[in-house]
């Protein structure tokens, strides 16, 4: 029997980081200024990012290197291991061969902390001395708070108020780091404060959030913005982790018939599969499936238009997947999904046809969770549990037709911080949204006009 883990040495950590941009199918569309709504140029960044940080992310340097303060940190966690989900195949009864990509084991518990301890180390260089953030689940905020805390920076996380109260261990975690954690909308800021007025009650959003960390940021000298997915420099950090699966597989003998992950802004799952759309688009036959939640289905049933990142129309505007940014999704388990949108590279390759894109309900969800973790032992995530439903319909479906294929599950964190959810599922409590399409228009009504 061949090996069930698949671990590379440190001497094979990648030591730079593979950036997209030049290899799309077309341009990037342009970004445009939230206030003008004209073209963005790289100083208006300047307030919220770090000079090297908006180098990367107007990049067209297909790699950049690792800063090696960077990979010494990583280092603590990395390389990750490419496991062979032998028992689920067994429990499956299916001929195809899965395997998962273990980003658990970081100290945060996700992949996360791959651009978080970037993030922090390019703005201590630049002498900031705090960052501010935005985090729904709380695996980005814990991970930001990790990375600050490495680097010496202070840090504020302003998380989703229906995440800070279903988990609220991720709060203490980014505390022990030494993060200040407050629940969005908070009275701190503007962007909060109009909200609260229209609905004291609000759950709170992504959208939300990150208009709070914005304006923190903005308004005050000695700070910066952090984001955790998104934008092209996160997408380009997550990236050692699909070029550690390319050594893996290799290593394996295999060749992937299909990846899978999770989206909710897509740093996940981009940094999974962008190294291989990079094959696909030169002729290999690989299938890379993007899920998401119904209750927040931007992929599959949004619209491909300009749209504001954030509820206060602070960040740029973008061409991506979008139900707007006034959206406001339901309160469920996979809070790291509630975005309105998504990344914009990710986009533009759903909308060539590059990526397929589709949309499960929480329950059936949570039931492939449960399936996976009684027979691997690993619990999933709320979001990576996405990822692993993809992979058991796909398996399922090679079971039906006898194919072998290679199946790879991103699997982006572990779900011990969400044992309120798995309750829920168990307890038979969970609730199945449907995003109704009149809510979707109503948000889409409120989108940005802007002209190339």
């Amino acid at each position: 029997m061949k090996n069930l883990k698949i671990t590379l040495d440190e001497r094979d950590l990648p030591q730079k980081w593979y950036n997209i941009v030049p290899d799309l199918p077309k341009p990037l569309p342009p970004f445009f200024h939230p206030g003008t709504l004209k073209p963005l140029v790289p100083s208006d960044a300047a307030p919220l990012f770090p000079e090297e940080i908006i180098k990367q992310e107007v990049s067209q340097e297909r790699w950049i290197e690792i800063p090696d303060e960077v990979l010494q940190v990583y280092k603590l966690w990395r390389p990750t291991p490419l496991i062979r989900a032998r028992r689920l195949e067994k429990a499956l009864d299916t001929p195809a061969r899965i395997y998962y990509k273990y980003e658990g084991g970081s100290p945060p518990g996700s992949h996360k902390p791959n651009t978080a301890v970037a993030q922090a180390y390019y703005n201590k260089i630049a002498g900031v001395k705090r960052l501010c953030t935005e985090t729904g689940a709380g695996q980005w905020g814990s991970a930001l708070a990790f990375g600050c805390k490495f680097f010496d920076l202070k840090c504020t996380v302003y998380m989703v108020r229906v995440s800070y109260e279903q988990k609220p261990y991720r709060k203490s975690l980014m505390q022990v780091w030494g993060a200040e954690v407050f629940p969005s909308p908070t009275n701190r800021t503007n962007a909060g404060r109009s909200i609260l007025e229209k609905n004291p009650d609000s759950p709170g959003s992504l959208g939300i959030a990150i208009s709070e960390a914005v304006e923190d940021a903005a308004t005050h000298e000695d700070a910066k913005y952090a984001i955790g997915s998104v934008l092209n420099h996160v997408l380009l950090h997550q990236t050692i982790v699909g070029q550690e699966l390319k050594k893996q597989l290799e290593i394996a003998g295999e060749s992937p018939d299909i990846i899978t992950g999770c989206v909710g802004g897509g740093s996940n799952f981009s940094g999974a599969c962008f190294p291989f759309v990079k094959d696909k688009l030169e002729g290999k036959n690989i299938r890379i499936i993007a899920v998401e939640p119904t209750a927040c289905p931007s992929l599959t049933r949004g619209p491909y238009l300009y749209d504001y990142g954030d509820t206060a129309r602070m960040t740029p505007v973008m061409k991506m997947f979008t139900l707007g940014h006034t959206f406001m999704p339901p309160a469920i388990h996979a809070g790291g999904l509630r975005y309105h949108g998504d990344a914009p590279s990710l986009c533009l390759l759903v909308k060539e046809g590059i990526i397929e894109a589709r949309a499960y309900h929480q329950n059936p969800v949570f039931e492939a969770a449960v399936l996976f973790a009684r027979s691997e032992g690993y619990l999933p995530a709320p979001e990576t549990a996405h990822a692993v439903k993809c992979a058991v319909d796909e398996a399922i479906k090679c079971r039906e037709s006898g194919e072998k294929k290679c199946i790879v599950i991103a699997f982006s964190g572990h779900g011990y911080f969400d044992m309120a959810a798995y309750d829920s599922y168990l307890a038979g409590k969970l609730e199945d949204f449907e995003y109704p399409k009149e809510k979707v228009e109503e948000a889409l009504k409120h989108l940005p006009s802007v002209s190339l």
